[in-house]
């Protein structure tokens, strides 16, 4: 019995010290994703957005699109991307090799036309099949490819982009009107320093959204995504801000995140050989910088 008592004690206090630990860690983060935040609401007292979004020395951006069976919800997201408030950004969608009608929606929906335009392949991809631009939408590119993976796709839009700038976004997402103009900020305070930030992501579920704009938010009734929405804002409210504080931030969500596009070409573009393409590549980035 004693030897029993000894095994219980010992894996409780196990457990214990665990919850200590564990909790003593997020305590830390939460100081430090306090501390980042306050910095970042005292920049916002000298708001310069409206300044950003009228100037045409603000750097354009790539919005790359990577899209796989995105039938039921695809036009949606591209109309939040089409009108975003910043002054010059293009939309590259890529169709990576889908199976269901997305490709059809997009040329229906904004009378896509296929166009002969070379492209300079400084990144190894799947063949691609056809090139499209919009009639209607300038700013609208749309590539048709062979499957070959998210990171693939990615690389795809990489070597079609006009500008400096590339910002990764899923195909199933929603932009807010000044997602651009925020997240593009840290660029022009930090200069050369700053190769890419991240904005935050949270679960539409329980939000009015209407012809891709975000109408009303609200929190969802199902429990699981209400619990999803809470993780989301732990993970970047805390969790991504207190790395970004002490310089080591691993990661940047694929769903919105901003890079410069030439360190992105000099490391070889996204790795199609794994699941988490965007940790894998702000670790492979970070490496990089250090060693050069």
């Amino acid at each position: 019995m004693n030897l029993l008592h000894q095994i219980i004690y010992t894996f409780n206090s196990l457990i214990l010290y665990y919850v200590l630990f564990v909790d003593g860690f997020y305590l830390l983060f939460f100081a430090l994703s306090l501390r980042q935040l306050r910095d970042y609401m005292k920049r916002l007292i000298y708001n310069e957005y409206e300044e950003i979004g009228k100037s045409h020395l603000s750097p354009p951006v790539s919005l790359l699109v990577p899209a796989y069976n995105e039938a039921i919800t695809i036009k949606d997201s591209i109309l939040s991307f089409l009108y975003l408030e910043y002054p010059e950004y293009e939309v590259v969608v890529i169709n990576d090799g889908s199976k269901d009608q997305t490709l059809n929606v997009l040329i229906e929906a904004f009378e896509l036309t296929l166009v002969n335009q070379p492209v300079r392949e400084q990144i190894k991809t799947k063949i691609v099949r056809g090139i499209y631009r919009s009639v209607k939408y300038p700013g609208l590119i749309v590539i048709d490819k062979e499957n070959g993976g998210k990171g693939d796709a990615l690389n795809a839009g990489i070597n079609l982009s006009s500008y400096p700038y590339i910002c990764g976004v899923d195909a199933d997402s929603l932009l807010e009107q000044d997602a651009l103009l925020k997240t593009m900020r840290p660029f022009f305070e930090g200069a050369e320093d700053v190769v890419a930030c991240g904005g935050i992501v949270r679960i539409a579920n329980g939000c009015k959204i209407e012809n891709g704009r975000v109408l009303e938010v609200a929190l969802p009734k199902n429990k699981i995504a209400l619990h999803q929405v809470i993780e989301y804002l732990r993970s970047f409210l805390m969790g991504r801000l207190g790395l970004s504080s002490i310089n080591n931030l691993l990661i940047i969500s694929g769903a919105f995140g901003i890079f410069r596009k030439r360190e992105i070409i000099d490391i070889g573009g996204y790795n199609t050989n794994t699941v988490g393409e965007d940790m894998e590549l702000v670790i492979r980035l970070q490496r990089y910088l250090y060693d050069n």
